[in-house]
């Protein structure tokens, strides 16, 4: 029994510490991070659902790239394709181009130092984003970086659900074929792109290039009307909530993870309420442990309470997108989860060009027919394991 109540009294203390640095540690954090809205740009934008149409456009700018390249990503592996990616910058670099690489720590754990070591010598500036560290090293290890950020030249930009490794282009051995969103830019949106790599870049390491004139090219105005909304563990579910309340006919959204906050949680529901249509797309096979498990609660509600939830059959569904009647979609780094909501970092961006509207209204309808609807009765049986596994995957959520 002494044994039983020492092990337990270590836990407590354990969770309690874990706690606190959570949370005195974020509120710290929240000091100093910046949220932004930006104003509404006008730019040109692509969207690419495939990964490997998506890196061959991708590599092909990056070959081109005369003055500076700046990339974030969350995720570089250490395969093939991250190798080949990781020379390309090397040569760039080696021609007198500006690289700057920027990776999560914890996302990009599997980069090899000798790699790292060789980028550096051949001229590509590097650092880590979010390292462990001291006072709040439990607050540090579970804070992301989750944003990815590409600018080339000043004047062209990407963002979306991509990381660098072989199984986003389909050459995993279990993920495959990889379903994502991910946006190509040039016009006025850019600059602000440009703006957040500097910033995380200055966060990182300590070096201010924010303002430089040569980052920041003079864009010519595109046709398409855009946000950016970017944040650090905070005002995204402001954010969110905003949009699903402009719905008056239907919400689609698509995601990896379903575990949203109580707030936007209810906004669904309230959306249902008021006959708007609600589905939501997620993936059959889960590439984390208890995502599913804490998803299935919520997802017995909204069934019950009139909302469609369709589970992605062909390979693993990453999208990060939301459908506003024929209004807007926002499409960006962002799941549709606790995480991403008061965690990590992020970038969305908002767009309200009919035209663009259209086209991914046809993706989303791809996905559909590569769905089908998860029967509330399928969750609704429960079991000790069952129960127990999505008893734990709520206490866990939010860092799921």
């Amino acid at each position: 029994m002494k044994i039983i109540t020492a092990i337990a009294s270590i836990f407590l203390l354990i969770f309690s510490w874990c706690w606190v640095d959570l949370k005195v540690g974020h509120k710290r954090y929240l000091k100093h991070a910046t949220n932004i809205k930006y104003p509404p740009r006008n730019s040109n934008i692509t969207v690419f659902t495939s990964g490997k149409i998506l890196f061959d456009d991708y590599m092909k700018e990056v070959k081109q790239a005369q003055d500076s390249i700046h990339i974030l990503f969350y995720i570089v592996k250490n395969d093939k394709f991250s190798k080949d990616f990781l020379k390309l910058l090397q040569s760039k670099a080696e021609e007198g181009v500006e690289v700057r690489l920027l990776a999560d720590w914890v996302g990009s754990k599997k980069m090899p130092r000798q790699i790292i070591q060789e980028l550096t010598k051949s001229g590509v500036h590097f650092s880590f984003s979010f390292k462990p560290k001291l006072p709040f090293l439990f607050y540090t290890i579970q804070k992301r970086n989750h944003r990815k950020i590409t600018v080339i030249d000043g004047k062209i930009g990407y963002l979306g659900g991509f990381n660098i490794g072989k199984e986003y282009i389909n050459q995993g051995e279990k993920l495959n074929p990889w379903r994502d969103y991910h946006l190509k830019m040039t016009g006025e949106g850019v600059k602000d792109l440009q703006e957040v790599f500097l910033s995380d870049w200055f966060y990182d390491t300590n070096e201010d290039y924010r303002g430089t004139p040569a980052y920041f090219p003079t864009l010519t105005p595109g046709t398409q009307a855009q946000q950016f909304v970017v944040t650090n563990g905070s005002d995204l579910e402001q954010s969110l909530t905003h949009i699903i309340r402009q719905a008056t006919k239907k919400i689609i959204i698509g995601t990896p993870y379903f575990i949203p906050s109580e707030t936007l949680f209810q906004e669904l529901r309230e959306a249902l309420a008021r006959n708007v249509s609600v589905t939501i797309i997620v993936p059959e096979i889960s590439d984390h442990a208890l995502v599913k498990e804490a998803s299935f609660p919520y997802f017995r509600v909204l069934i019950k309470e009139g909302a469609e939830i369709m589970q992605f059959q062909r390979g693993f569904y990453h999208s990060k997108v939301i459908l506003i009647d024929d209004i807007m979609c926002d499409i960006g780094t962002a799941n549709f989860d606790k995480r991403s909501c008061f965690l990590n970092s992020e970038i969305n961006c908002i767009v309200f060009d009919r035209t663009f509207i259209e086209d991914v209204e046809k993706e989303l309808a791809v996905d559909l027919a590569e769905s089908k609807p998860l029967n509330g009765d399928a969750i609704s049986n429960m079991n000790l394991v069952r129960s127990a596994k999505e008893s734990l995957a709520a206490i866990l959520s939010p860092f799921l």
